[in-house]
């Protein structure tokens, strides 16, 4: 995966004839803004059916995203949720561990967030964390790490077996575009705060994570579980692929809403205005 681009799914690998290393992207060119708000749009129209579905069916959605520092995971979740319905679609993102957490079985500080009927819950960055920061930078022994790789197929093929879809995304991007969207973040006062001191040893332990992450999808890529890995070069063309997979494995179908109209406004003569010294913001703009 370090060398040639690969397609994961159900357990298999493929080599993708038309892109190049495993972050890189098909097509060279970047999305322009415009193309890329337009679809985005009518994406959202569709993730908002989706929405609805879940919301009438009881359906139980777990969406993992998963990725490098830098890959566009914050983006992506932003994407998803800029038109849905916050108290569906929820985002999942847990700190560090407590002490008492540290001492708990590795699983029950995440089943709590686990969806349930009428939920889509998105995890950014989610139990995988084990076999990835957790791993590379010594926050768990390497015996904790292979145990989780060999434990956690069998605890997902149990929460499917729930009535759950559970989907695991992982963004790549190559070493090059790592390197661009740092040091942006360095420049830019806006970004900076992203930066911190984990993601700027992840940057050093490059090929640490690579090992990692090979190990991870090798252990855990299985028929009821497979990861998709999406290329994250071009941060709009990943996002609108991401999305658009996802709902094409979302067996969602449009909810017949009634015809809403607004009614009349009462009217109310006796109403008078206060004289009141209302607070206003200043209109600076």
């Amino acid at each position: 995966m370090a060398k040639d681009s690969m397609v994961r799914k159900a357990g298999k690998v493929e080599k993708s004839e038309k892109a190049g290393k495993a972050g890189g992207s098909a097509t060279t060119a970047r999305m322009s803004e415009k193309a890329y708000r337009k679809e985005l749009d009518r994406l959202s129209v569709e993730l908002v059916k989706l929405q609805e579905w879940v919301v009438a069916t009881g359906a139980k959605v777990c969406v993992l995203l998963e990725g490098r520092d830098g890959a566009g995971k914050d983006g992506t979740i932003k994407a998803i949720m800029q038109r849905v319905n916050s108290r569906v679609f929820r985002v999942v993102a847990l700190p560090a561990p407590t002490e008492r957490e540290k001492s708990q079985m590795f699983m029950q500080r995440y089943v709590p967030h686990l969806p349930a009927g009428g939920e889509i819950i998105l995890f950014d960055r989610s139990w995988y964390n084990r076999a990835g920061v957790e791993r590379v930078m010594g926050f768990c022994t390497e015996e904790q790490a292979i145990q989780f790789l060999r434990d956690i197929p069998l605890v997902e093929q149990a929460i499917q077996s729930s009535g759950m879809i559970l989907v695991k995304y992982w963004l790549e991007i190559s070493p090059e575009e790592q390197t661009r969207r740092l040091e942006s973040r360095i420049k830019d006062a806006r970004k900076v705060w992203k930066l911190s001191p984990m993601d700027v040893e992840s940057y050093r332990r490059w090929y640490d994570y690579s090992r990692a992450r090979d190990e991870m999808i090798a252990a855990t890529d299985t028929e009821h579980s497979p990861w998709y890995v999406v290329h994250a070069d071009d941060k709009k063309r990943a996002r609108l692929n991401l999305i658009s997979h996802l709902l094409s494995l979302i067996p969602y179908e449009e909810v017949k809403r009634s015809e809403v109209r607004l009614p009349a406004r009462r009217k109310d003569k006796d109403y008078v205005e206060p004289e009141y010294a209302y607070r206003f913001v200043p209109e600076a703009y």
